[in-house]
């Protein structure tokens, strides 16, 4: 892997980024008490997911503004991540927290500093939909959910560094369908075992402990609004300011509570009476990436039927159901 700028790091270090040191990538969920969350390897963070999203666009690209782009497009994500999606009633899209980007990035002296030093332009780094390898259309294959992908194998799932690097070192770049570049696996075997831990991940950002803790989690930062303990502007500080106000307040301290101690989710077919209980749809996020094969590159489920299967099982997924803390 190629050695990033210096400028990367640099971005990196300013406090609108190190602020990201304190926003999980797990949305919340990791504060519960789900069994998937029990053995992680440490608290997964937006800033680690930034700046191996720069590292990664960086060593696929050798292009410092798609890099800082990368880098910084997380720069804006509130506490407790897509769950504020869900406060904006933004569950299906989970879009609504990234068009603050602009405003974070040119707030900051230091890093509009950085970027002038560089000649870099605001504009061309704020928006890393630009730049396919950087991010694109699910269920292409970008360096955002490259890293995210392979960051939950390692820290989640406890897989070996050394097959989570050899999946890394199996992609190249290629032109894809659209005759636009994508990052492309060379060897069928390594699409399929990332296409197998893609879905894991897949299926559990959309299961039910998640649906339903993320709009637990909602629902209890609107209380904490309506009660005037936090205000909106708090949710673009940390974690670890807004849970202590949380507990600092008797009308939202037993909630917090109650939901560090939900271990598992039940579903019925009706909404329960008297419990708290909720009908969430669910955004399909998964990776169909392409293959390199004799006739060039081609998607993974357009060659392998087991793969297809796979993919079209989580597609046909039904969540037309109710969900309530089983625990405490």
């Amino acid at each position: 892997m190629l050695t990033p700028p210096t400028l990367l790091s640099e971005l990196a270090c300013t406090p609108e980024m190190t602020r990201l040191k304190d926003i999980g990538m797990h949305c919340g969920c990791d504060y519960a008490s789900f069994p998937v969350y029990a053995n992680v390897r440490c608290h997964y963070t937006r800033h680690m997911h930034s700046v191996e999203v720069a590292n990664i666009v960086w060593n696929f690209t050798q292009d410092i503004t798609q890099a800082v782009a990368g880098l910084l497009h997380d720069i804006a994500t509130p506490v407790f991540a897509h769950t504020i999606d869900f406060l904006n009633g933004d569950y299906l899209t989970q879009e609504s927290t990234e068009d603050k980007t602009a405003n974070f990035i040119e707030g900051s002296a230091e890093i509009v500093a950085l970027l002038k030093r560089h000649g870099i332009k605001i504009a061309d780094v704020c928006d890393y939909s630009r730049y396919p390898i950087a991010d694109n259309d699910t269920p292409m294959l970008s360096a955002d959910r490259l890293e995210y992908t392979l960051g939950n194998g390692y820290i989640v799932y406890n897989m070996d560094l050394a097959e989570i690097q050899a999946m890394y070192e199996d992609l190249t770049v290629v032109k894809n369908e659209n005759n636009i570049d994508e990052l492309c696996f060379r060897s069928v075997q390594t699409a399929r075992k990332f296409v197998d831990l893609s879905l894991k991940n897949s299926h559990l950002f959309l299961s039910d402990d998640d649906r339903f803790a993320m709009q637990y989690l909602s629902d209890l930062i609107q209380t904490a609004i309506t009660c005037k303990v936090i205000i909106f502007d708090d949710l673009y500080t940390t974690e670890t300011a807004v849970i202590k106000r949380l507990k600092d307040d008797h009308r939202t301290c037993k909630m917090w509570d109650m939901y560090t101690k939900i271990s598992a989710v039940a579903a019925a077919d009706t909404k329960v009476p008297n419990i708290y209980s909720v009908n969430i749809p669910a955004k399909k996020r998964y990776i169909n990436p392409l293959v390199l094969t004799d006739q060039g590159p081609q998607r993974i489920s357009d060659i392998d039927e087991v793969i297809r299967e796979k993919i079209n099982t989580f597609l046909a997924l039904d969540f037309n159901h109710w969900l309530y803390a089983a625990t405490p």
